[in-house]
């Protein structure tokens, strides 16, 4: 093994090759593996960006911070980010003008990471969203430009002269195409590990084995470690993979039959919708772990959502409805839903990337479409978890209401800007936030 040097960019990063696989490799001190690239230094990790998306907002009354600039307490709702406080910015009175424009649903969510006007009639056309720019100017330095992960399928309809359409797509590739969603696991995970036509159902590792064990040869005591701990969490997400849609998912619409009257895909979904979610985000981090992409977001249900939540008590509504109760069940649905976004946090957090975190590196956004499920667009719900490598400072609250500029956009600005490419405008903005 070794570092491969090709015309691709992204193979100038140490790999590990087998039959029909190639697997890109962890941060590692042995190994200048970013060494080279424009505007890092060497062993330098790249800063990763992610948004994480639920629809029909949060319980009205639980979404909140308090505190005198620093992060003191959270509401009900954040309680599952407790731990995470110090790392992450609550930001408050953000909105975006042109979901306030049309109606609701559709017309709050299809814009949501463009700030684009939005066709109405039926028709398709938004904008280019802020994590397929960032994924275009990087895709020469990574395998997969971005992954676009989702937990409940697209929806064809039309709702109060809107498509569903984009109550079910947060990524946009341009303005009149919507990023295809991925919803089965080990098609996500093939996308990052196996060769374009690729065939067989070899095990990842099985393939790289020997190449494996010369590099370790190469490597530090620790990084040895490092590698060993890495492809330990490879071989789970495998064996996790495997298990997958055996059973009749409970989740989204209530099926009529007690058993599926068809055979069931050769790669299926996972049954419970906390598998399903869990599974994303294992394989986001094995992602950003290996470089394999920069850019991730994970649609975990759509607005005006189907999901049903059997495995928490909560079986009597779907989620859309239940967003306009405010009750406690509402408020555990939420709890769950930001359950998914710590597990990520802890995840990225416990992997060392020289002296941060893979959190540490990363920029996480987490948002919906509306602030409860009134329908609220006024002011969105935001969390940005990570420090962009440090460039960005954390532990705060951020209370834009009332101010002239509260732009969701002004908010990419200052994202891309730590991303390295910084621009003038963006969506409806021309402004960036500059606390961010």
């Amino acid at each position: 093994m070794t570092r491969m040097r090709t015309e691709r960019t992204f193979s100038r990063r140490a790999l590990l090759r087998g039959l029909g696989v190639t697997m890109a490799l962890p941060w590692l001190e042995s190994l200048p593996a970013w060494a080279g690239e424009k505007g890092l230094k060497q062993s330098q990790p790249p800063v990763r960006f992610a948004c994480l998306f639920s629809g029909n907002g949060f319980h009205g009354k639980e979404w909140w911070a308090k505190g005198e600039g620093k992060i003191a307490e959270l509401g009900k709702v954040l309680h599952p980010l407790n731990d995470f406080k110090p790392k992450m910015n609550f930001i408050r009175g953000l909105f975006n003008s042109e979901a306030l424009k049309g109606n609701i649903h559709s017309s709050q969510t299809g814009n949501l990471l463009s700030g684009a006007p939005l066709a109405s009639g039926g028709k398709i056309h938004s904008g280019t969203s802020i994590d397929q720019v960032i994924a275009k100017a990087t895709a020469s330095q990574v395998k997969i430009p971005s992954l676009v992960l989702a937990c409940e399928p697209s929806m064809a309809a039309v709702h109060k002269d809107y498509s569903m359409l984009y109550s079910s797509h947060i990524s946009w590739t341009s303005p009149t195409t919507p990023a295809p969603l991925e919803l089965y696991p080990a098609l996500a995970f093939d996308s990052l590990f196996k060769d374009a036509g690729a065939k067989g159902d070899k095990s990842v590792l099985d393939a790289i084995l020997q190449d494996a064990a010369s590099l370790k040869n190469q490597l530090s005591a620790s990084d040895t470690r490092r590698l060993e701990e890495y492809l330990e969490s490879v071989r789970e997400v495998e064996t996790r993979i495997s298990r997958a849609g055996k059973e009749q998912r409970l989740e989204g619409w209530k099926p009529t039959l007690e058993k599926p009257d068809r055979p069931r895909p050769a790669d299926g979904i996972p049954q419970n919708i906390d598998d399903h979610m869990r599974l994303m985000c294992d394989i986001m981090v094995l992602a950003f772990q290996t470089d394999s992409t920069r850019v991730c977001t994970l649609k975990l249900n759509n607005d005006h959502s189907s999901l049903r939540f059997p495995r928490l008590g909560v079986d009597y509504m779907i989620h859309h409805l239940l967003s306009h109760t405010d009750n406690a069940d509402w408020l555990k649905v939420n709890q769950f839903f930001l359950e998914q976004l710590g597990y990520l946090a802890r995840r990225l957090d416990s992997i060392r990337e020289g002296e941060r975190t893979l959190l540490d590196n990363s920029m996480i956004m987490y948002c919906s479409s509306m602030m409860s499920g009134q329908h609220d667009a006024t002011q969105l719900p935001v969390v940005l978890l990570g420090s962009a490598g440090g460039k960005i400072q954390t532990g705060r609250i951020l209370d834009y209401l009332g101010k002239p500029n509260r732009k969701m956009c002004s908010l990419f600005l200052s994202l891309l800007e730590k991303a390295d490419l910084p621009m003038k405008t963006f969506g409806d903005s021309s402004q960036k936030l500059l606390e961010i």
